[in-house]
C-alpha cells in the first residue's frame, strides 16, 4: 500500500501520464483477486480520474515529449498489444507469452488511473541548433554527439546511464529479430497460400492442363499418300496401318495382331510427319497428335496427367491412331542421376504403361517419330510398345526426281525443266531442302520477271543453298582472278581426262561464300560405295588446283587457296589406309583411332598416307603438262564468261567457244 501511494503522489507532479481503462476479470486466484478489487476501490476514491482536454504535461523550458513509450516493445512498433484478439493476435502466432506476473502488471496498467509512463524525450528542433547539435550530412537528423554527452544533457544519474544504455540497446535488438522473424513467417504464409490457390484452380479444372489432341480431319483429309513421295518403303508400310483401320477382320481373321506401335526414323526433312499426317487424311478413324514437349511441364506430376488424359480419350473413340512427334522429349532413356529426379520420369513412366501395362491396350496404335532414335529408352521401343520401326532415309536420285516433279508440278515451270540434272547435284538432300530449292528457283524467277521458271533459277537455287549467296559487291583483281582461273581449270582439266572421276557439271570463278571459285561435278548415280579407283581419281582432282598453279606460276607464287583439297585428299588416303584395307604395306588391318596405335603402327599409317599424297600429285602433274594448252584454253574462258557449263566447256576444249 505504501508503494501504491508512492505511485498515485508521483502521478499528481509528473508530466508524462496517461489513462488506460481494462476490467481486472482475468487475475489469479480468489485471495489475490479480492486484494485487488480493494486497491481498486480506494484509488477510486481517493484519485481523481482524467477528464477530457485537461492539461496534465508539464514542460520544461528545454525539452518536450515526443513520444510515449508503451509498456511493450512490440506496442511501440506496430501500435496494438498482443492482447489484441482475433487469430493475428494470437500469442502463438509471434511465439512470445506471458508470465502470470507479467499479466497482473499489465491488466494493472490498464486501471482507471493516471500512471506515470517511461517516455524517451529528444531536444526540439527550435533548441538543437542553440545548444550546439548539428544534422548528419545524410539523413539531416543525425545528431553529431558522443552519447556520453547526451545522457549529461539529459541529466541523467550515473549510477542509471549504464542501465540506460543496455536497456534500450537489448529492446533495440530484440525489435530487430523479431521483425526479421514476422517477415520471414508472412512470406511463408503467403507462399502456401499461393500454392493452395494454383492447386485448387487446377484440381478444379479452372485451369486446362490437357491441350485439345484431336486433329482437324477437314485439314488433314487434304493430306494423302499420293503427297509423299521418295519414301515408298515406309509408305507401303503406314498404308497397311490404314487399311487395317478400315477393315481389321481381314487382318484378324487367322489370329493376328497388328503392331501397337510405329516408330518413323529418320534424318530432319525426310518426311516422317507427313506420313503421319497422310495416315490421318486417309485411316478415315479419330486421329490424336501430340508434340513430345507438350507433356513437359513445371509441376511435378502434369506430364503423367497429360498422357492419361490423351489415352483417355482416344480409348473412348477406338480404333484411332495417335501421332507423337519428337518422341525422344518426353521418352528419352532414363538415368539414376541426381540431375534427373524421380519425378521427372513419371511421364515416361505413365507412357510404358499406357501402352502396354497390365490392362492392355485395344484399338490404340501409336505413331511415333523421331530423328535421334539413340535416345530413346529401351523399354519404350521394345515389341509389345513400338514393335515397328520404319526408316525414312535420305531420297536416292530416283526419289529426288520423283519430290522435285511433285513440287515443279506446283509452281509454273518451263518445259525444259531437267528434273533428273538437278536430282543428280543435290546428292543427300531431303524433301524438305528440295523443297526449299523449289521455292527458292521461284522467287528468283519472279524477281527477274520471268514467265516461268526454268533451268537458270534452279541452278541459282541449287549453289545459294549449297555454296551462300554470290558475293557481287567483293572487289577481285585481275591478278587474283587469274590465279582463280587457272586454278578451277586445273580442277577441270584433271577431272577431264582422269578415266574414273565424277562428270563435270559447271565450273565458276563467281565468288560464292567463303570460296572464290569452284568446279562442280556430279555422279551419273548415288554411289552406295566407291572402288580404289574412284577413290584414286577424286585425290587426283583435288591435286589439280595447286598443281596449275605451280606449272604456270611457279613454285614461289602457290596460294593457300588449295588447303582444302588437301584436306579432302588427305581423308580419302587416311581412309583408304586405316578403315577400307587398301593399303599394300599394312594389309586389310583396320583401327578406328590411328592415335591410340602403337608409335611403329603410326609412323606406318603415316608413310602409306604420304606415299598416296605423292602419287597423286605426280599423276596431277603428268596430266596438266601434257595439257597444257588445253588448261591455258579453258582459263581464258572462264576469265571471259565466269562459269561455264559441262557443254560449254566441251565447245572450248574443241576450240568452238
Amino acid at each position: 500500500m505504501q508503494r501504491l501511494r508512492k505511485y498515485c503522489h508521483a502521478a499528481e507532479h509528473k508530466p508524462s501520464l496517461q489513462t488506460d481503462r481494462v476490467s481486472l476479470r482475468e487475475l489469479g486466484s480468489t485471495p489475490l483477486e479480492q486484494l485487488v478489487q480493494q486497491v481498486s476501490l480506494m484509488v477510486s476514491r481517493f484519485m481523481p480520474t482524467q477528464r477530457a482536454k485537461e492539461p496534465h504535461h508539464i514542460i520544461p523550458a528545454a525539452w518536450r515529449p515526443t513520444h510515449i513509450s508503451a509498456d511493450t516493445f512490440f506496442q511501440n512498433k506496430h501500435g496494438f498489444s498482443l492482447r489484441t484478439s482475433g487469430l493475428f493476435g494470437l500469442p502463438t502466432f509471434y511465439g512470445q507469452y506471458q508470465s502470470p506476473h507479467s499479466a497482473v502488471c499489465s491488466e494493472l496498467r490498464r486501471s482507471p488511473v493516471w500512471i506515470q509512463h517511461c517516455g524517451f524525450k529528444t531536444l526540439s528542433s527550435s533548441r538543437i541548433g542553440r545548444l550546439g547539435y548539428r544534422r548528419g550530412p545524410e539523413t539531416g537528423s543525425t545528431l553529431d554527439t558522443d552519447p556520453v554527452e547526451v545522457m549529461k544533457l539529459k541529466n541523467i544519474p550515473k549510477n542509471q546511464q549504464d542501465g540506460f544504455k543496455t536497456g534500450f540497446i537489448e529492446g533495440f535488438l530484440k525489435s530487430q529479430d523479431f521483425s526479421r522473424t514476422q517477415t520471414r513467417r508472412f512470406r511463408l504464409l503467403l507462399l502456401a497460400l499461393i500454392g493452395f490457390g494454383i492447386y485448387s484452380l487446377v484440381s478444379s479444372g479452372n485451369i486446362q492442363v490437357v491441350s485439345n489432341y484431336e486433329a482437324d480431319t477437314t485439314q488433314m483429309s487434304k493430306v494423302t499418300f499420293d503427297h509423299v513421295r521418295g519414301v515408298d518403303e515406309a509408305k507401303d508400310e503406314l498404308q497397311d496401318i490404314v487399311d487395317y483401320l478400315r477393315n481389321p477382320s481381314k487382318y484378324t481373321v487367322l489370329g493376328g495382331k497388328l503392331p501397337k506401335g510405329i516408330l518413323l526414323v529418320g534424318p530432319p526433312g525426310t518426311g516422317k510427319t507427313l506420313l503421319a499426317r497422310a495416315v490421318a487424311g486417309e485411316a478415315g478413324v479419330p486421329f490424336y497428335y501430340a508434340s513430345g514437349s507438350e507433356f513437359d511441364e513445371v509441376f511435378a506430376g502434369l506430364g503423367a496427367s497429360r498422357v492419361r488424359k490423351l489415352f483417355k480419350k482416344a480409348k473412348a473413340q477406338s480404333p484411332c491412331v495417335i501421332f507423337i512427334d519428337e518422341l525422344d522429349s518426353v521418352g528419352g532413356k532414363r538415368v539414376d542421376s541426381p540431375a534427373e529426379p524421380a519425378h521427372a520420369r513419371q511421364t515416361i513412366n505413365q507412357l510404358l504403361a499406357e501402352m502396354d501395362g497390365f490392362i492392355p491396350n485395344q484399338g490404340v496404335i501409336v505413331i511415333g517419330a523421331t530423328n535421334m532414335a539413340e535416345l530413346l529408352d529401351k523399354a519404350l521401343i521394345r515389341p509389345g510398345r513400338f514393335d515397328v520401326q520404319v526408316t525414312v532415309p535420305i531420297p536416292d536420285v530416283r526419289g529426288r526426281m520423283d519430290i522435285l516433279d511433285w513440287y515443279l508440278s506446283k509452281v509454273k515451270a518451263d518445259p525444259a525443266v531437267d528434273a533428273r540434272a538437278i536430282a543428280r547435284g543435290t546428292p543427300g538432300f531431303s524433301g524438305a531442302e528440295l523443297e526449299n530449292l523449289v521455292n527458292q528457283a521461284a522467287l528468283k524467277a519472279a524477281a527477274t520477271n520471268r514467265p516461268a521458271v526454268t533451268m537458270t533459277e534452279l541452278e541459282f537455287a541449287k549453289d545459294k543453298i549449297i555454296m551462300g549467296p554470290e558475293r557481287k559487291s567483293a572487289h577481285i583483281d585481275e591478278n587474283k582472278k587469274t590465279i582463280t582461273a587457272y586454278h578451277e581449270s586445273g580442277h577441270a582439266i584433271v577431272a577431264l581426262y582422269t578415266q574414273h572421276a565424277m562428270p563435270i557439271h559447271k565450273a565458276t570463278i563467281m565468288p560464292r561464300g567463303m570460296t572464290l571459285g569452284h568446279v562442280s561435278m556430279l555422279p551419273e548415280d548415288d554411289r552406295w560405295y566407291q572402288t580404289r579407283a574412284q577413290l584414286l581419281a577424286d585425290m587426283d582432282v583435288c591435286m589439280g588446283g595447286r598443281v596449275a598453279e605451280e606449272l604456270v606460276f611457279g613454285r614461289d607464287n602457290v596460294t593457300t587457296g588449295a588447303s582444302s583439297d588437301f584436306d579432302g585428299a588427305t581423308r580419302i588416303a587416311e581412309m583408304m589406309v586405316t578403315r577400307a584395307g587398301m593399303s599394300d604395306a599394312l594389309g586389310v588391318a583396320t583401327c578406328a583411332d590411328p592415335r591410340r596405335q602403337s608409335p611403329e603402327r603410326q609412323a606406318a599409317i603415316e608413310r602409306e598416307v604420304g606415299v598416296l599424297l605423292k602419287d597423286s600429285y605426280e599423276r596431277a602433274k603428268r596430266i596438266l603438262t601434257t595439257h597444257s594448252e588445253e588448261h591455258r584454253m579453258l582459263a581464258e574462258a572462264l576469265l571471259s564468261h565466269e562459269t561455264l557449263d559441262a557443254k560449254q566447256i566441251q565447245s572450248v576444249l574443241k576450240g568452238r567457244l
